[in-house]
């Protein structure tokens, strides 16, 4: 039979992650699904599980050092709502599932769940966002593209817990987010194009652009940004076919029961053409 244990404090949910082969859950909607039975049937668990939603300690969102603290347990309906967390960071989540998944589902959960269409992924790598994994035996950080090495695989151990995103905070004066799925809401991404960008006087000072669901990871590549930066956005055009070229050699998308791998990769360059034109020219 399977246990579930419901720790009171970190310490308690750590000593039992170490002691114990555990599956963590924290708003449980992706773990839910994916041990789902027939209807009226529990999940199938594979092993006991931790449940840490409740944990007081993963709730803090907060600056510091000009970084956004976001706890492992403050879910997507409570980043929306907060007053500290800036609207380019808001953007995604506000398309991401349903209302009633954003009142349970966490940005830690989206990670370590790690699937090649996690809507939040492409604006955590865009962003630059670091975990904080903590263990008995002491805390370390990464950022995200380390973190997660391919679809549905992290550098997460079975001792540790995800407890903190960090995200860098920056005055960007642009930010845009597009995803393509089979509706506006409760779909999954056939393609998804997250992008911010700093112009002053009409000077790209610095961009991030990073795609989803077209490669096992979250793409982006610093140096195609760096083709943008320092340029007029009267001058962006002559540079489109260049990044287009570029990025459809990266883009490594993949045919399923969703979408085809062609027109994953079409709609994505065609995002992007989309976003430097709307987004950077004017």
């Amino acid at each position: 039979m399977v246990k579930v244990f419901i720790p009171k404090t970190l310490a308690e949910a750590l000593s039992i992650r170490n002691l114990h082969k555990t599956l963590v859950i924290n708003g449980g909607t992706d773990v839910m699904v994916k041990f789902r039975r027939w209807s009226g049937m529990p999940p199938d668990f594979p092993l006991d599980v931790l449940h840490i939603g409740n944990l007081a300690e993963l709730k803090h969102i907060e600056i510091a050092e000009g970084n956004l603290m976001i706890g492992a347990a403050v879910t997507l309906s409570e980043l929306l709502e907060h007053p500290l967390v800036p609207d380019y960071i808001k953007l995604p989540i506000r398309q991401l599932a349903s209302p009633a998944i954003r009142n349970m589902g966490t940005l830690a959960g989206n990670l370590c769940n790690a699937s090649a269409s996690g809507d939040s992924l492409p604006m955590l790598y865009a962003l630059d966002a670091e975990v904080t994994l903590a263990s008995t035996t002491g805390m370390r950080k990464l950022p995200v593209g380390q973190f997660i090495t391919f679809a549905k695989q992290t550098l997460l151990r079975r001792d540790e817990l995800m407890t903190e995103i960090i995200i860098p905070l920056a005055d960007y004066t642009v930010s845009y987010y597009r995803k393509i799925g089979g509706r506006k809401v409760n779909a999954i991404s056939k393609a998804s194009f997250y992008a911010v960008a700093i112009k002053r006087e009409g000077i790209i000072e610095d961009v991030r652009i990073a795609f989803g669901s077209v490669a096992p990871t979250a793409v982006r590549d610093r140096s195609c940004e760096e083709i943008l930066m320092g340029t007029a956005g009267t001058e962006l055009a002559a540079n489109i076919e260049t990044l287009r070229t570029r990025y459809g050699e990266l883009l490594a998308p993949l045919d399923d029961s969703r979408s085809t791998a062609d027109y994953r990769r079409h709609v994505s360059l065609q995002l992007l053409e989309d976003f430097i034109g709307r987004g950077l020219v004017t």
